[in-house]
Order: C-alpha cells, then structure tokens, then sequence
C-alpha cells in the first residue's frame, strides 16, 4: 500500500450545506477499515465543526483554522500552531464596523468585501498577517499559516510522509496542502483554477466525489495513476525524452566495473531523492557515502551500526539514513542486512517508508547462496536500488524479480549481456546497444535497450570523493600496506592522509621498493579510483633520478593539491 491517508477539505468537498451525507460517512469508514488514516483539513472553527459534524471520530488529525489549529479526536487534545492577531487589531475591525467577524484560537475571519477594510487595518497598524479567501470567506492569519503547514504538523505527529498522501478540496485556500499532497484531487464541483493543478478530478460532487476517490483507493491504491510531477529523474534517452522513475518506485539494478560511475549516479540519485523529499536508507558495506549531506550516518569504520539506531532515525520522515556497515565484518553482513530489511518492510507496511532502501555493494549481503535472504527478499522489492559489479554474485532469485536493469562504464553492454544469461533470459542484440561507453537502462517488462545520452549529476560527487579517500576510512581489502622488500612489515594506510603520514616515516628501503614497484599509482589507480593523480604518480616512480627524498615529496604534493587541501 502506497497511500496511506486521505486529507479531505470539509465545506464544498465532504460536506454539502455543511452537512455530510450517510453515504460518504460510510464510504469514509471502509477507507478505515482497509487500514488507511483520516486527516480533515478545514477553514472552519474547531467549536463550530463540532456543532455541525458529530463525526470527527473518524479522522486520527484535524486541522482547523485553516492551519492554525491541530485537534487529536481520539484525547480531544489541540496544539496551537499560530499566534492570534494582537487584540488591537481586532478591536479595529469591530470599530470599523467589519461585519460578521469571528475570532477563533489564532483566526480571525470574515466575509467579502471586507477584505479591503481589513488590508487597510494591517496597513495602520504595521502587522506582518496574510489573508486568504475561500469562496467569499476572507481569513487573516500570521503569514505562513495556511491548510499545508497545519497538514505538516500533524503529518510530523503521525509519523507519515506527505508522498504517501492523498488530498481532495475544492477552493483557493486548498491549494497549498493539495499540492503538498502526493496525489492532488479536486471534486467534480471544485473551483476551475484549482482543477487545473490537480492530479485528477472526480466524476461526482462534493461529499460522493469523496466516496468515489475512498472506494478508488480502497479498489486500487490508485495504481493506475501516473503522477508526472513526483517522478525522479535518471538522465535523458538518445531520442531526447527524460528517463525517469515514477514515484511509487520500481527495483533497479545498477551494475558495471569499478571506476564506471556507479557511485556518481547513486550520489545523484540520492540528491534528487532528497530534494524532492523522498525519505531514504543507504546501506553502505564500504563507508562509500558517509560524507553525503543529506543524511545522518549510522556506524562507522570502528562502530557497527544497529537496527534500531537505523528505526529510531527513521521515524521522522524528513530524516535519511546511511547505514555504514564496514565494522561489521564480512561473514556477519547478510544476517545483519537481512534483520535490518524486515524491520524496514514492517516500517514500510506501517508508513511506506522509507521511500527508497539503497543497497552498495550488494554481493555483500546478498550473496549468491541460498539461505535467509531468499525468504527476507520481498516478492515485489520495489522501490530498492541494488549497487554492484558483480550480478552474477547475487542471489538469482532477488535479480529475477528486479524491474530494470542500469549499466554503466565501457563495458555496459557485456554487463547487461551477463545479467541476461544469469537470470536465463535472451540478451538483446548487439544492434541495440548504439553508443559503447554509454549507461544502458534494459527492461524487463519488454526485454529492450535504450542508451542513456546522459545519467543525472551529482551536485557533491567530488566533495564526497574527497572526503571519504583523504580523511575516510577504506575496508582492509583497499588500504595501502608498506610491507617492505623482505615483507616484514605490516603498516596499513586506510586513506589518503594515513599513507602521507607512514609514508613520512618509514625507512627509505621500504619506499623505494614499493615505488620501484609501481604500487603507490596501482593502488591510487584501483582502490581510490583516481587516474589522473595515479598518473601523476606514476610518472614520478618511472624517474629513476628520483631518490626516496625526491620521490616522497613530489608524491606527497600531489595528493595534498586534489585531497587534503580540498577536504579541509
């Protein structure tokens, strides 16, 4: 289930006259019962929507005073979230004769044409309000209080995200939470400036256009509807039309050799996820994207992360998690991911977060052997992105039931022709892959290629390379170890600035026989994956003029110059 809650204005949408029908109330109660969660949105006073409507038990929140209020039906608790107009001000508008005036716990309210009277009233008297019009109503309010704000606030208390989220109203003052919504719906009677931005509209009017889209939900989740304006960008295809994914999610596989731009194209699909508010959970075996910004890290390479530090952090739904799992060791990784994604798939029966559940390196935990992941992998696992250069050493079972299929680097079409034959099916041909080097999106679903031209990029890709190989700490199979011509030695560099320092310090023996070796350029060129400064390095160990001295600085500048520099 994707749509977890419907948040319905009440005048003009659930109720008509200010009455709602028994047959909406009904419809309203199998949304209940199919596990979904009520939200009423309204302009109206909390005191006079109790007079009119004896049913507010059906709704978890109410937002009242268009924003300014959160009423709790269930411990008839409320939480002010605005101010209330200083009292001069309404004194004001009584003596200018604004008829009929309500005062509520923050609104103040009216109807046209006072809007004018009171314009000039905040004008006098200097105050920072904001008025709203709801067909005639006009509604004065601190600026920034409207229906979405209120909507927030009970969506941070009901630990929901506004994606998961469907709204229906009919009026200016909808605008807002509608469009915060993840699905947008207005009643077939709505406003035309309001049908317009919306998603759909219902066949039916008011209180049975709510009926209508509750029965919709119920029969379908909406799973039917395509809403353009949620989808996540990938690049763009050779025919010039955008890739992207749509915001219910698909499974991916994104694959390719190492250095062929894995990491850049998940660091920027994890900047779009977040931009658009998409909660996600990273599952880092490497510490590859712990310097990410948008996101708290769990673990590090001295502490293991848990599951439950992962479920605590998750729980707010603006938050994103990096799980880096690299001080769990090897062996211990599948068991460990697969405790962590049941946690998740509960959360996500819960609440459908997190949006996204990223796995790196993914031969890690989900290695080709049979055993618990089998029964832990969800039958449809949408909305997962699975990272690896290895398909072939997946579990079978978990790549036959992915969506898409993402390769990257010069060799895209041998890797997608691999992960054809492991999951038996036929590999497209040859004819279909038309630029060699570029990233290739293969369907399931009709078994054909496209070429991505170009794959979406990242905003902090060189400041997270930065980080993690100058002051990260790499897995013991990609540090650096000084081990000497006798191989005596054993001292490990776990990044950039821990090889600068030993190598400072070690004998002059075990530097010139590492660099007559050409290790230090391999190890730049394999482990940090940089070629340019692995050529610069390079060039320095094939001068044979260069003596321990020489070499040690020349080498040491230029890491300081693309690293250390930067990363401070």
């Amino acid at each position: 289930m994707y749509y977890m809650a419907l948040a319905t204005d009440y005048d003009g949408t659930l109720a008509e006259d200010g009455r709602v029908g028994e047959d909406t109330i009904a419809a309203l109660e199998r949304l209940r019962r199919s596990g979904r969660r009520l939200i009423l949105v309204t302009g109206r006073q909390l005191d006079d929507l109790e007079r009119v409507f004896p049913r507010l038990d059906l709704f978890e929140r109410v937002v009242a005073e268009n924003g300014a209020l959160l009423y709790r039906p269930g411990d008839r608790e409320e939480l002010l979230l605005a101010e209330k107009p200083p009292e001069p001000f309404i004194d004001r508008l009584r003596r200018l004769g604004v008829r009929p005036l309500s005062v509520g716990r923050a609104i103040v309210a009216t109807w046209e044409p006072n809007e004018t009277v009171v314009l000039e009233a905040i004008r006098a008297q200097g105050l920072e309000l904001q008025i709203t019009f709801n067909k005639g109503a006009v509604m004065i309010l601190p600026p920034g209080v409207n229906k979405a704000s209120g909507l927030a606030a009970a969506l941070r208390e009901m630990e929901l995200s506004a994606h998961n989220v469907v709204g229906v109203g009919d009026a200016e003052n909808d605008h807002a939470f509608l469009d915060a919504c993840g699905c947008a719906v207005a009643v077939a009677n709505a406003l035309d400036a309001l049908k317009r931005e919306v998603d759909f509209v219902t066949a039916a009017p008011r209180g049975a256009g709510v009926a209508e889209l509750s029965d919709r939900l119920v029969a379908t989740d909406l799973a039917d509807l395509r809403i353009k304006r949620h989808e996540i960008p990938l690049g763009m295809m050779e025919d010039g039309r955008a890739c992207t994914l749509p915001p219910r999610g698909e499974s991916l596989l994104l694959a390719g050799r190492s250095g062929g731009g894995k990491s850049t194209l998940t660091t920027a699909f994890l900047e779009r996820l977040s931009d658009c508010g998409f909660q996600f959970c990273v599952v880092d075996p490497e510490g590859d994207y712990e310097a990410f910004e948008g996101a708290t890290v769990v673990g590090d390479g001295d502490r293991p992360p848990t599951v439950a530090q992962v479920l605590s952090l998750l729980r707010r739904a603006d938050h994103n998690v990096i799980v880096n799992a690299l001080a769990i060791p090897l062996a211990d990784r599948p068991s460990f991911f697969i405790d962590l994604l049941l946690e998740l798939q509960q959360m996500r029966a819960r609440t459908a977060r997190p949006h996204w559940i990223v796995v790196d390196e993914a031969h890690h935990v989900l290695p080709a052997v049979r055993g618990p992941a089998v029964a832990a992998m969800p039958q449809d696992p949408t909305r997962m992105l699975l990272i690896t250069v290895h398909p072939d050493q997946l579990l079978p079972t978990v790549l036959e039931r992915l969506d898409k299929l993402i390769a990257v680097g010069p060799s895209a079409d041998e890797t997608v022709a691999g992960f054809c034959r492991t999951i038996g099916v036929e590999p497209p041909q040859a004819a279909q892959l038309r630029q060699p080097g570029a990233a290739i999106l293969w369907c399931r679903e009709n078994g054909e290629c496209q070429t991505l031209v170009t794959t979406i990029e990242p905003r902090g890709e060189r400041k997270r390379h930065i980080r993690k190989y100058a002051k990260g700490r790499l897995g013991e199979d990609k540090s650096f170890y000084f081990r000497g011509p006798t191989g005596t030695l054993n001292l490990r560099a776990h990044n950039l600035d821990m090889f600068v320092q030993i190598a400072e310090g070690v004998d002059d023996a075990t530097w010139l026989h590492h660099l007559r070796a050409g290790d230090y350029s391999r190890w730049i060129r394999d482990a940090i994956k940089d070629d340019e400064l692995a050529g610069i390095v390079a060039e320095v160990e094939r001068r044979d003029a260069y003596g321990a001295d020489e070499s040690r600085s020349s080498i040491r500048r230029a890491i300081e110059e693309r690293y250390t520099g930067p990363a401070d």
